[in-house]
């Protein structure tokens, strides 16, 4: 893939608790000057994004129960139906994470299913296509575990399964810190189990050239990182 086709496949990141309208602006420009496929930026900043991106075709990109998936259903389908009447095109919702922990499928699924179902509805209202993506938060999760989540991710009509919040501290026994993000196992993984017809979106955790290659050849395609920048300036066509 050269630099152009690589940058359509990043969504400009930041997600910070302490972002300032300058910096979401700042994001946008960014995304703009290099031709990202979307910003993604928390709710509250869907319509400061999508009035900065009006004139070009760089996707507002939002994430919804974040980061902790511990919302109910309910709330999380008002609030992708909210974002995307704000202006948002893509919405990228985190899992009910102890469901699939208990092994509760059914649960995922309905949790899922209902933030497809009113973010179809509501992209019909507004007459715009939305694109929704299914964070797992893989750190927490066994193989097992993200193969049957997947599977509800797809059975759900989502378009895409995603690694990571980027937010998740996940301990050992010991107290230290595990890690987290994207890896190339659990791409390879969760590509292998939805097959070639869904998206699958590697973020958490990246910052160069060489780990956006690597995670591409494992399946994704799509990856979430806020050094999109950095890595577009680095790559070097061959």
């Amino acid at each position: 893939m050269n630099k152009k086709e690589i940058a359509k496949c990043i969504d400009h990141t930041l997600l910070a608790p302490q972002a300032t309208i300058n910096q979401i602006v700042r994001l946008c420009q960014e995304a703009v000057r290099y031709d990202f496929a979307s910003v993604c930026v928390n709710p509250i900043y869907v319509k400061v994004a999508a009035d900065e991106l009006r004139d070009s075709d760089v996707k507002v990109c939002t994430v919804i129960g974040f980061p902790l998936g511990a919302n109910t259903s309910q709330a999380k389908a008002f609030e992708a139906s909210q974002a995307i009447k704000d202006g948002a095109s893509e919405v990228d919702m985190v899992i009910n994470i102890g469901a699939a922990k208990d092994g509760r499928y059914s649960a995922v699924g309905t949790d899922i299913s209902e933030v497809v179902q009113a973010s179809r509805k509501t992209g019909e209202e507004v007459g715009r296509k939305i694109i929704v993506k299914v964070i797992l938060e893989t750190c927490f999760l066994t193989d097992e575990e993200i193969e049957s989540t997947c599977l509800c991710a797809k059975k759900a009509g989502a378009d895409f399964v995603k690694t990571s919040t980027g937010f998740a501290n996940p301990k050992g026994i010991d107290g230290q810190l595990l890690p987290n993000g994207a890896s190339i196992h659990h791409v390879k993984l969760m590509r292998k189990t939805v097959g070639p017809d869904m998206g699958v979106k590697a973020s958490g955790g990246i910052r160069s050239v060489s780990m956006v290659k690597d995670l591409i050849e494992a399946g994704a395609n799509r990856i979430g990182t806020s050094s999109g920048v950095h890595i577009i300036e680095a790559w070097e066509d061959d």
